[in-house]
């Protein structure tokens, strides 16, 4: 090779690794709105009134549905989201952290842990804040005292003792929290609380204009759940999420940075409506498998902690490990309501860890069949029961469409009037790294090229 040519193919070399280096957009801004508990199905019901989320469908791009991660419960799928990996690598199985307490007792799941008790992989504000880039988060979930968030009101027991001070100084001073607000805020309706989260996601956009601002409003997946989707209830939750929506794009466009903002609508789960209930802690207090006091579990050797449609069922006795599982497979299989009973051999495929390696992971899943929920309930004599506090859940397997959710992608660098068949919610965050020009490494998720206008480099 001639010297000259030599030299051309080396710079040609380096110009080529200059367009793949991910500079930092700091010009650039992205809103995830993550509505829980919006079913993808529900965007082509026409009872459904999304006029808001569906015009920025028609400017933008949107999927059929999105897939989740298993559990297919809210944290879990938060966290999905936001490091492009499933719970197998980023360690969050519940809403909160699952505790073994020891030989012959009873498991718990503790809400009341710090970001980096919950998350054991980088998340995409994490990698944003190391850019130099901002983002904020307001009601997402395993952000408590996360330090990479301009702006964080974190979805988490006692939330407010969380905040950002400067945010709830900042929300009083413009009239948007009240005193009252602050001292009744865990006993507000859910409403009540969507709306001061959205006041302040609208003024830390309006004040900060973050590079990157999660958002997280919960009414419908309160609603869903006491009432079921494609309920009255469950149409007027929906609707008044879309006004919050309508809301948040008003704030973008006040602050000025309409043009240079991506929209995505998301949410984490879809839902199903339960007409029944089991109650396999029932079956292995009459097993002699657990012991209540009251309706507190006291001791356990086999203990099932629900998670909607599936329940996560963990052994507590290492000596006697193989001999209760196979006990305990015998009790449900073929049960009524019992679709399947998994065993640490099908967790791969279902993106979950192994229980010798992650304390927090279950032993066995049993699996509800469609219109089975799972509860904790230890006491009386029935396995199956007729729903009553509870009509509607999520939590079954990602496999099953019922659980898929929302994506909706509209503004900046987004093509207008693509419909995607299928996304995966791990895909989200990936998309919004190369939205932004920062790099994002080490994750499972795809970047969504499908629904990006091409770059300079790509014309």
């Amino acid at each position: 090779m001639s010297l000259l040519r030599s030299i051309t193919v080396f710079f040609l070399g380096l110009l080529s690794v200059a367009e793949v280096v991910a500079a930092p957009k700091s010009d650039q801004h992205v809103v995830v709105i993550c509505i829980d508990g919006l079913p993808a199905a529900l965007f082509d019901d026409p009872t459904a009134s999304m006029p808001n989320i569906r015009k920025l469908a028609a400017k933008g791009a949107r999927a059929r549905g999105m897939t989740v991660s298993n559990p297919s419960v809210t944290w879990p799928n938060h966290t999905s989201m936001t490091t492009g990996v499933r719970p197998e690598k980023h360690g969050v199985l519940f809403n909160g952290v699952l505790e073994r307490q020891g030989l012959g007792l009873p498991v718990k799941v503790d809400p009341r842990k710090d970001k980096s008790d919950l998350v054991h992989a980088v998340t995409i504000y994490d990698t944003l804040h190391a850019a130099g880039l901002t983002a904020a988060a307001i009601n997402w979930p395993c952000t408590r005292n996360a330090t990479s968030l301009i702006a964080n009101f974190p979805d988490v027991p006692e939330s407010l003792d969380y905040t950002t001070p400067e945010l709830i100084q900042g929300m009083q001073s413009a009239g948007l929290l009240t005193e009252h607000d602050l001292q009744t805020f865990g006993k507000l309706s859910a409403p009540a609380r969507d709306r001061i989260w959205t006041d302040a996601v609208c003024y830390t956009i309006r004040t900060h204009k973050p590079n990157l601002v999660l958002f997280h409003p919960l009414n419908v997946d309160g609603t869903h759940h006491k009432y079921g989707p494609q309920t009255g209830a469950g149409y007027t939750a929906v609707a008044f999420a879309d006004t919050l929506v309508r809301d948040v794009l008003q704030a973008i466009d006040q602050a000025g940075i309409r043009e240079q903002t991506t929209v995505f609508i998301v949410s984490d789960h879809g839902f199903m409506m339960i007409p029944k209930t089991l109650q396999p802690n029932v079956v292995l207090r009459q097993a002699g498998l657990l012991t209540v006091e009251g309706s507190t579990i006291t001791a356990a050797s086999a203990q099932v902690i629900p998670e909607g449609g599936i329940g996560m069922l963990y052994l507590t006795r290492p000596d006697y490990l193989e001999a209760d599982r196979q006990k305990v497979i015998e009790l449900f299989q073929g049960r009524e309501g019992i679709a399947a009973v998994l065993t640490p051999t099908d967790f791969a495929k279902y993106g979950l860890p192994q229980p010798d390696a992650y304390p927090q992971m279950a032993d066995l899943i049993l699996v509800a069949q469609d219109g089975y929920g799972v509860n904790a309930t230890a006491t009386g004599d029935d396995f199956v029961v007729r729903s009553e506090a509870t009509l509607g859940t999520h939590g079954f397997l990602s496999t099953n469409p019922k659980m898929n959710a929302t994506f909706i992608a509209s503004g900046a660098g987004i093509r207008e009037g693509v419909v995607i068949d299928s996304v995966e919610n791990i895909d989200l965050s990936p998309t919004i790294a190369r939205l932004l020009g920062i790099d994002f490494p080490d994750v499972d998720g795809q970047v969504v090229t499908e629904a990006l206008l091409p770059t300079s480099t790509e014309k």
